[in-house]
């Protein structure tokens, strides 16, 4: 479900975000260099459970390697999401 709905990246606040019953979910980062730090990952309490938080972790791991960045996620949730998705394990920073 999470799929359909539509994501934006707005890149000079460094941040994806997902509008859903007029709350807003949010992954932000901050580049250095070729590298992506995925600061965060939030999901409003009444958007849980809904893959929400998947699919702005997926937009911007998809962004990191379309732009061939190497990913530090600082958040636990991204930490977890790659870790859980073997497909963007070669992004994570070594």
């Amino acid at each position: 479900m999470a799929d359909a709905l539509p994501i934006t990246h707005e890149e000079d606040a460094h941040r994806f975000t997902l509008v859903k019953d007029g709350l807003t979910a949010e992954l932000n980062y901050r580049l250095a260099g070729k590298e992506m730090i995925i600061t965060h990952v939030g999901v409003p309490r009444a958007l849980e459970g809904r893959g929400i938080g998947s699919a702005l972790a997926r937009a911007g791991l998809e962004y990191a390697r379309l732009q061939g960045l190497a990913v530090t996620p600082l958040c636990s949730f991204a930490r977890a999401y790659m870790e859980r998705n073997p497909e963007y394990q070669a992004l994570l920073r070594r």
